[in-house]
């Protein structure tokens, strides 16, 4: 056996269940193996999609996302999306094809190790044939155990070798796959520190939980929802982490940008924010604005690293969000505490008045096209509205960057913590629609909406035919205004020229049709008829509608995040 196929097969072994990838000279033998060893593959379009695919199944599935990918070019075409699991902290092996040490002069070499390490994942290497399966078993387990992007390097004349006799036997007994465990929950803080907690708790009037990423992970919605009931607390998420409270009648959705009005007035009113696995940065508090001046500051998390990162913060606590929730209430519980806080009647009563963004009055914009043959545009709120009412409660949303990007992200509901696919640590364009493709292979029993800009759509325009191959049944929303709109609303009221950030109409539902998809324009909601028949049917390749939206204005989130530039 050649190092490659026994790569290949540990990495089946170790949880590798399915795999996204570009197949070259350098990761085909590697990916062969894993195929012919149980593992799924998925060849995307691009390497940059899918890097970007693995990350979304590995946030929707809780296992290991897989990417492989040639030397060199395929490595550098994946680095943005790397970069965005890097950031996210997604257990994800990005297996490359490396240069031989010897072949100094190929045109493929660099240095891989340092670019991947410059975007902040942990660079590997499969060293020799003697330590190829444990260097394999170390980077899956600093993936799974340390949530981490690791680049594991596969070098050529490695690949090739002989595996020393004897190595292949020692693997696990064919047919046997374990996962890698996941990392154990982190020790709940001292009693001391969940003493002050307590006391913290117990002291407010207006307390606010903001939960997390690392919440989220933590599995923690229950303990908090009941330690939030015992003290009287609101509770709100961070955009990734929406959906951890569904149906709670005193959840507040989401902090910061994309807080309605109601929810950024009470969570600014708190005199107590605690922040659960939650970093508190300048999007989550609208650049602070939603911390009272007086309000007392406490920040959970597994790392020490993160606790004042972003924000001051007056108390901070090392530990996991749902074993310190645990231990917190057990406190309260002890010294004989409840209270009402923060969940008053009233309260209660305006929340389901105003407490999500349909609930919020708007005026119509209306606009007509000035192109030839143009027509009337559809306001984007009355688009995403009409959606939610069409689609199946059980669904996955995913998301792209740009000025519409609140727009699906909050008037579409999600039904839990898993509902929203939210690939935006690193803020690129063009990860959206690869990110519903990994979310769909990952859950197909949901419905998964894909919702992008026309920017960000052209960019992706590939991956659509591996939506059709698949022959997934998914909801690819463009919402095209023609332009990069975040940059024309932030430099177009300062008199710019804005030639380098708009441009002429593009048939988007032509392309779709092109490869293969379903497809319609819509104007106006009547036009949305279209999108039922293809709900009612049998979903087997992918739908695009192609949203022509009123350009007039920023969305409100844009508005507040110029308010930082």
């Amino acid at each position: 056996m050649i190092v490659a196929e026994a790569v290949g097969e540990a990495l089946a072994r170790l949880g590798a269940e399915t795999v996204f990838g570009v197949v070259g000279s350098g990761n085909f033998h590697v990916t062969n193996a894993l195929a012919a060893h149980g593992a799924r593959f998925v060849a995307a379009r691009t390497e940059g999609g899918a890097a970007t695919m693995a990350d979304a199944y590995a946030r929707v599935s809780g296992g290991l996302g897989v990417v492989s990918v040639h030397q060199g070019p395929g490595l550098t075409n994946a680095v943005t999306g790397i970069a965005e699991a890097a950031k996210s902290r997604t257990p994800l092996l990005v297996l490359a094809g490396e240069v031989a040490a010897s072949a100094v002069r190929s045109n493929f070499r660099i240095d891989q190790a340092a670019l991947a390490a410059a975007v902040g994942a942990v660079p590997e290497r499969v060293r020799s044939p003697e330590t190829a399966l444990a260097d394999v078993a170390r980077a899956c387990r600093t993936a799974v155990a340390e949530r981490r992007t690791v680049l594991l390097g596969l070098p050529l004349d490695v690949q090739g070798a002989e595996l020393p006799d004897g190595d292949a036997r020692a693997a696990a007994p064919a047919g046997h796959r374990p996962r890698p465990s996941r990392v154990p929950p982190l020790p709940v803080p001292p009693p001391g520190a969940v003493a002050r907690l307590a006391d913290a708790l117990q002291a407010a009037e207006r307390p606010v939980f903001i939960a997390g990423r690392g919440a989220r992970l933590a599995g923690a919605g229950g303990e908090l929802a009941a330690l939030a009931a015992r003290c009287g607390a609101l509770v709100a998420t961070s955009a990734v982490a929406r959906g951890l409270f569904v149906g709670d009648p005193y959840g507040l959705d989401v902090s910061g940008g994309f807080a309605t009005p109601a929810a950024a007035e009470l969570i600014a009113g708190a005199d107590l924010l605690v922040a659960w696995g939650c970093s508190l940065n300048m999007w989550t508090t609208r650049h602070g604005a939603l911390v009272g001046r007086a309000a007392t500051v406490v920040q959970v998390d597994v790392d020490a690293r993160a606790l004042g990162a972003h924000h001051r913060v007056d108390l901070g606590l090392i530990g996991d969000a749902a074993e310190t929730a645990r231990a917190a209430a057990a406190e309260l519980e002890a010294r004989g505490h409840s209270a009402t806080g923060y969940r008053t009647a009233d309260v209660a009563e305006r929340l389901a008045r105003e407490g999500r963004w349909q609930d919020v009055p708007y005026e119509e914009d209306k606009e007509h096209d000035r192109h030839p043959g143009g027509g009337p545009r559809i306001d984007p709120r009355t688009l995403t509205i009409a959606l939610d009412g069409m689609l199946p409660r059980e669904r996955t949303v995913a998301v792209d960057s740009g000025n519409f990007m609140g727009y699906p992200a909050m008037f579409l509901d999600v039904p839990d913590a898993d509902g929203l696919v939210f690939t935006q640590a690193f803020q690129s364009i063009g990860l959206g629609l690869a990110t519903a493709i990994g979310a769909a292979v990952a859950r197909p029993g949901r419905l998964t909406v894909a919702a992008l800009g026309d920017g960000g759509a052209l960019m992706a325009a590939a991956e659509l035919e591996t939506a059709v191959r698949l022959g997934l049944g998914l909801l690819v929303v463009v919402y095209d205004d023609e332009a990069y709109g975040a940059e024309v609303h932030h430099f177009g009221p300062s008199g710019h020229p804005l030639g380098t950030v708009t441009f002429p109409p593009a048939d988007l539902a032509a392309i779709g049709r092109g490869y293969g998809c379903a497809a319609a324009t819509v104007r106006r909601p009547a036009d949305l008829g279209a999108v039922a028949r293809w709900l009612a049917g049998p979903r087997d390749r992918p739908m695009l509608v192609h949203a022509k939206i009123t350009r007039g204005r920023p969305s409100w989130w844009l508005e507040e995040a110029f308010r930082g530039h």
